[in-house]
């Protein structure tokens, strides 16, 4: 048996080796554990070595060895790139056609409103959106590119940034207008609206972090309504709910409008995450999808500017001067 003539053999060995398990394997490819070990025998038994070792660890299990751990990663990349090109035969998508993955809140705060500009300057381009909070496997789910926020670090894929972020308190004018805030301290006294989504991250800038940068030590911030979603968060704060940790990618538009305002505008803090655009390398050159990028990184460019305002105070000059240089690094 040549190494290429039994896709099935490689299979095999490659899911044994990622499960650690015949049984594990025979499952996700429905065929027995005998099946599977058999096809792992005949690739040994055409390399003339052996790819596994036995350990037991309270079960026994199989521990691919030094020859077998060389050669999966290749492996590996060849079955994507064998996915990816059947892929495209079974489900072929219409020329000229973008699938982009988003938030559904990044969708509905930012790409949604803006989205009719990139139609007109390229109309020949559709766009397949899909909105979900949980990451998508670009290959199985033929993406084409997604935009997702972090720290830029997405294995296989291409990260481009897009935007930094800063994070501050906002409130709808009227209840801006019925309570005074002379101080930090004071938005204590208030209901706190929580931003949970990115709730688990250690990166994720939260309501706790937002007072000690503040100055206000030791802040109890753990009641409140807590939401799941940034759009949500936003929506609960213009409707007076009360005050709102706001993500200035997000909240840039309610605020420019007057629909939420700035509290305390010499105070934010700069996220240690980001937006980027993020796609497969391979798909870099399918027709359309640089023009998108193109208009993405354009209308982040567009909406850098207008954060920077925000994030500029209108009285204190050192601040004033310190947050502009926090806000464009």
């Amino acid at each position: 048996m040549s190494l290429l003539s039994s896709l099935n053999a490689l299979r095999a060995f490659e899911a044994a080796a990622r499960h650690q398990s015949f049984s594990a394997a025979a499952e996700e490819m429905h065929v027995s554990s005998a099946a599977v070990g058999q096809l792992v025998r005949s690739l040994e038994e055409s390399i003339g070595a052996p790819l596994f070792t036995r350990a037991s660890s309270g079960r026994q299990r199989l521990v691919p060895n030094a020859l077998a751990l060389s050669a999966l990663p290749d492996i590996r990349a060849g079955f994507e790139r064998l996915q990816l090109g059947a892929s495209k035969l079974a489900q072929p998508v219409a020329n000229g056609a973008i699938k982009l993955t988003v938030s559904p809140a990044f969708a509905a705060k930012w790409l949604l409103p803006r989205i009719e500009r990139f139609t007109a300057q390229v109309p020949d381009t559709d766009l397949l959106m899909d909105t979900s909070q949980r990451l998508v496997d670009f290959v199985a789910q033929h993406i084409d590119v997604g935009v997702r926020y972090g720290a830029g670090r997405w294995p296989g894929l291409v990260a481009d940034k897009l935007m930094d972020e800063l994070v501050f308190p906002v409130c709808s004018p009227a209840y801006a207008k019925t309570h005074k805030f002379q101080k930090p301290q004071d938005l204590l006294q208030h209901p706190l609206i929580h931003d949970m989504t990115g709730e688990g991250s250690q990166d994720y800038v939260h309501w706790a972090a937002w007072f000690a940068h503040a100055g206000v030590g030791q802040a109890s911030v753990h009641r409140g309504h807590r939401i799941n979603n940034s759009a949500a968060v936003l929506q609960a704060a213009v409707d007076g709910q009360g005050i709102a940790l706001a993500r200035s990618v997000m909240a840039c538009d309610d605020v420019t409008s007057g629909r939420l305002v700035r509290l305390f505008p010499d105070i934010a803090v700069l996220s240690p995450l980001a937006y980027y655009a993020v796609y497969r390398e391979e798909a870099a050159a399918k027709p359309g999808l640089q023009a998108f990028l193109d208009w993405l990184k354009h209308e982040a460019s567009i909406d850098c500017a207008a954060l920077n305002t925000l994030a500029i105070p209108k009285t204190k000059t050192k601040t004033k001067a310190k947050l502009s240089k926090r806000a464009s690094a």
